[in-house]
């Protein structure tokens, strides 16, 4: 692995900027979380509903996208160990 940013390859930096902006996603779900209106009682069916019309606005199709979200369910188990919640 690089040592310095500059070191990255241009895969690996769109790459990481993916990374950071799923982290990004994430954060904002999270403070979306026991709001008193429609996002905030389903955080995570918003963020996800808009990331999914995000992709198809930038011209993923639907097998491209349900492909992503299917692949990402399925290797949930192995990262979350089994448990419920972190």
């Amino acid at each position: 692995m690089p040592d310095a940013p500059n070191d990255l390859t241009d895969d690996e930096a769109v790459y990481f900027a993916a990374l950071d902006a799923a982290e990004a996603l994430a954060d904002c779900c999270r403070q979306l979380r026991g709001r008193d209106f429609a996002a905030g009682r389903d955080p995570l069916g918003h963020g996800i509903n808009a990331l999914m019309t995000a992709l198809w606005d930038r011209s993923f199709s639907q097998s491209e996208i349900r492909a992503g979200f299917t692949s990402a369910l399925n290797d949930m188990n192995r990262y979350a160990a089994g448990q419920e919640r972190r």
